[in-house]
């Protein structure tokens, strides 16, 4: 044991009568009134609205009014925590509630958090009385032990006196003890009803991974357009470029030798075919018209584009999150090529609706079928992705065909 570990009796005196203590009985002490008004307007509004419960009104009201006493009552027992032990026990969040009133009121009432912050405050005067009443009883004891030591020593009877102020002492230092035994009991108690339970936690901790999980989409999303622009911009320009001085050298020089000629001709068509590499590529990324355009003019695009007749329907009068269409976008682009590459198909039928806040696109075609998620067709990547952003996947592929793919999106 080093020289700083030692401890003198008196520095043992010391932190048994330091400030902490102190604060630990004005804990104890200031939570008898707290605790006392708290049970008495949760019982009284509870009560109230059990005598009258014919009249719907006076619980309907009770309710209302126990859903404003209850939150406020818990801020003041956090705040007293807080102060006197230096205890902070983190609020519970908040979720939003949606629907009307009565609902509202109904999911507000199956709240846990709630019963367990009333369960609190209906337990928390039985150990403040009980620990204050101890604590009083302490120092009563102490004060009148100690006043009859000091009688018996004044009039001359110190020995008599002797076993009144080793009492005194030992209520003494049983006081602060008494006041750290209720304080620990009501910190348990209040953390555990005070404070957000494993299952809020864990709700809370899925929200903030979810946000996360958003936030790296998002970024992931803006990132595929800044390279989609720097390369429309940039080396696809510059491919432009090139193919159109090589067709211009392919038209101009024709008095060159033969395998010069031939040497310009198969530079042009390579550059020509990296051109167009480099567009699919472009569009694979990020197609332009669809930040621009939305995703009527992006499918459009893709439809006419594809391999095999394709009809089209998109009824999306509002536009969604940027990262959702183009998630929906790639759902259509994938869907096609799997139907041309695989599917033995003569037609498609792609339908985008806004339902709300969901967003729905199925992808129908009359082929073969029989698609299987685990074959290597993309669908696995497919439904990775839709659910990257909370989205479902759903097909359907007997063998044989028809093979449907419906996809269903929040829009935020």
């Amino acid at each position: 044991m080093t020289v700083a570990e030692v401890r003198s009796p008196w520095d043992r005196i010391r932190a048994h009568w330091s400030a902490r203590s102190w604060l630990r009985m004005f804990h104890v002490v200031t939570g008898v009134p707290l605790g006392l008004v708290a049970g008495a307007l949760i019982l009284g509004i509870t009560t109230l609205s059990v005598i009258f419960v014919w009249t719907v009104a006076v619980p309907v009201a009770g309710a209302l009014l126990l859903f404003w006493v209850v939150p406020l009552l818990t801020r003041l027992q956090r705040l007293r925590f807080e102060a006197f032990l230096d205890v902070r026990i983190p609020p519970v969040p908040r979720r939003a509630l949606k629907g009307n009133v009565a609902m509202r009121l109904l999911r507000r009432t199956r709240s846990a958090s709630l019963w367990r912050q009333a369960a609190y405050h209906l337990v928390s005067p039985l150990i403040s009385v009980i620990g204050c009443a101890g604590v009083i009883v302490t120092w009563s004891g102490a004060l009148v032990t100690g006043a009859l030591a000091a009688q018996f020593w004044v009039l001359g009877g110190g020995w008599r006196g002797l076993p009144f102020a080793l009492l005194c002492a030992a209520l003494l230092v049983a006081g602060p003890w008494l006041a750290q035994g209720v304080s620990s009991l009501d910190v348990i108690a209040g953390e555990a009803l005070l404070g957000p339970s494993i299952s809020d936690q864990l709700a809370e901790r899925v929200e903030s991974l979810r946000e996360s999980r958003a936030e790296v989409i998002d970024a992931a999303d803006a990132e595929r357009r800044r390279i989609e622009r720097d390369l429309h911009d940039g080396t696809q320009q510059r491919l432009v470029s090139l193919a159109m001085k090589l067709g211009m050298a392919r038209a101009t020089f024709s008095d060159l030798p033969l395998p010069a000629k031939e040497m310009i001709s198969q530079a042009h068509e390579e550059a020509k075919q990296a051109l167009k590499e480099l567009r699919d590529l472009v569009r694979g990324l990020h197609p332009a018209v669809l930040t621009d355009e939305g995703l009527d003019a992006a499918l459009s695009g893709l439809a006419a584009r594809a391999a095999l007749p394709v009809r089209l329907r998109v009824d999306v009068p509002r536009r969604v999150a940027s990262t959702i269409e183009a998630v929906a976008f790639f759902v259509v682009s994938e869907a096609l090529a799997n139907v041309a590459k695989h599917a033995r198909a003569t037609a498609a039928e792609v339908v985008v609706v806004r339902e709300g806040d969901l967003l729905r696109v199925v992808v129908h075609d009359d082929g073969r079928g029989g698609a299987d998620p685990g074959g290597g067709t993309g669908l696995r990547g497919l439904a990775q992705r839709v659910g990257s952003v909370d989205g479902t996947l759903k097909l359907d592929s007997p063998p044989g065909g028809p093979t449907t793919i419906s996809v269903e999106m929040p829009c935020v």
